[in-house]
């Protein structure tokens, strides 16, 4: 049994070590907001913070985790919308099919965390998401109009 900190909630999760956070996520804490893609950590719709770092969580496994690391999904970025990337996101129309979506806001989170006003070769640099659709340049918008909201 480990025991980890979700969105600043204590789970106690039962699965095999080498499960991948991703699964512990959605399966044992019941947060669907973090999508599935690839499972090879290459798409970044699985994309979480640990500890305020994005991390593609389908390549890092229940064993790789302990309770003292802040684990923050989708859910927790701000349930009333009023995140300044959430407000961007709706103002601008960001997503198509919006199933990377989730990945996109939280990979685009960590960014504006570490870097409050990135230039457009920053974003490029940092923004390693996969986009089906191609909204690229509307997620590049999203994210510089965050940066104004902040």
């Amino acid at each position: 049994m480990a025991r980890l900190n979700i969105n600043g909630t204590i789970h106690e999760i039962d699965a095999e070590a080498e499960t991948p956070l991703l699964w512990v996520i959605r399966e044992q804490a019941g947060l669907t907001g973090t999508k599935f893609g690839c499972g090879i950590a290459a798409c970044g719709a699985c994309t979480v913070h640990i500890d305020g770092i994005a991390i593609r969580s389908c390549s890092v496994t229940l064993a790789d985790v302990t309770e003292t690391e802040k684990i923050v999904t989708i859910e927790a970025i701000s349930p009333d919308r009023s995140h300044a990337i959430q407000k961007a996101w709706l103002e601008l129309d960001v997503p198509q099919c919006g199933y990377c979506q989730s990945g996109q806001i939280m990979a685009a989170v960590a960014l504006l965390d570490s870097n409050p006003n990135p230039t457009d070769e920053e974003i490029d640099a940092e923004m390693s998401n996969i986009c089906r659709c191609g909204t690229y340049n509307r997620i590049r918008a999203g994210i510089k109009r965050a940066a104004e909201l902040l």
